[in-house]
């Protein structure tokens, strides 16, 4: 069981909840910090390989999250080209290809083995997909993808891994191959999510951001914060909320609160 609202308030903290995350400011030091941000492209890719592709499931639910998946069309059969910023191992990528067979998908992550397991799946095929290994903060698309030729970008859970200073340089990178009047579709994590508050101390590394055991890292999204960095690049804001869900596990007693923030930013 469970509830799923949408709006524009952040979860409020129980008491705890709040004693606990203001008890918590020490930061990870500098010296640990840089070490992560050199490594991170490793600590994924050994992610990938511990998990290789049974960690994330695949993510039916982006058509019907994202109706402008089927909403931008002109058409019914208009051919849709897609950019999956962030593709890990075909977990959005593949269900959409499945479900939509008018669309080209460029796909790319910043672990080579997840791009290795992409092209390893059944279903990839070169007449439909092109995938790419990127560091999507300073290799530059238009290498791989014309300028302007992109109807839909997913952004979906990758922003948050990469560190706040650079995700501008993200948001710069992908306008330049999105269409003019097209958009972005973001999903990721939100302020307060259970994720964050699980964090044990010693894992900040500074505000809503945090690493995870295997090195991995993770920013927790505030509304104000995404929707100024989006801007900042030129983008227009068409939304831009929160999405709370509570997931009941009855059997245990638990309330599982689940924050993300879901969003469509649209290039002028």
């Amino acid at each position: 069981g469970g509830f799923q609202k949408k709006g524009h308030s952040a979860r409020i903290l129980s008491p705890e909840e709040a004693e606990r995350l203001a008890k918590d400011q020490v930061l990870v030091s500098e010296f640990k910090q840089l070490k992560l941000e050199k490594e991170a492209q490793k600590n994924w890719d050994l992610f990938y390989k511990r998990n290789s592709t049974n960690f994330f499931k695949d993510r039916h639910w982006t058509t019907r999250e994202f109706q402008e998946l089927k909403a931008c069309r002109e058409f019914a059969d208009q051919k849709l080209t897609i950019l999956e910023a962030g593709c890990g191992v075909g977990n959005c990528l593949f269900p959409l290809l499945e479900e939509d067979l008018n669309i080209f998908a460029y796909a790319c992550d910043f672990s080579p083995r997840a791009v290795e397991f992409v092209k390893k799946n059944a279903l990839y095929s070169t007449e439909r997909c092109n995938v790419f290994q990127c560091d999507l903060t300073k290799d530059d698309l238009l290498e791989n993808i014309p300028a302007d030729s992109v109807d839909v970008v997913t952004l979906i859970f990758v922003l948050s891994a990469i560190h706040p200073d650079k995700m501008h340089l993200v948001l710069k990178n992908i306008y330049k191959v999105l269409k003019p009047g097209k958009c972005v579709l973001f999903r990721d994590y939100g302020l307060y999510d259970h994720a964050m508050l699980r964090f044990k101390s010693g894992s900040k590394l500074g505000e809503n951001f945090y690493v995870r055991q295997d090195g991995t890292r993770s920013y927790f999204f505030t509304e104000e914060f995404l929707s100024q960095l989006f801007q900042a690049e030129g983008y227009e804001q068409v939304v831009n909320e929160y999405v709370q869900r509570e997931t009941v596990n009855r059997k245990e007693d638990l309330c599982v609160p689940r924050v993300f923030l879901q969003s469509k930013f649209q290039k002028p």
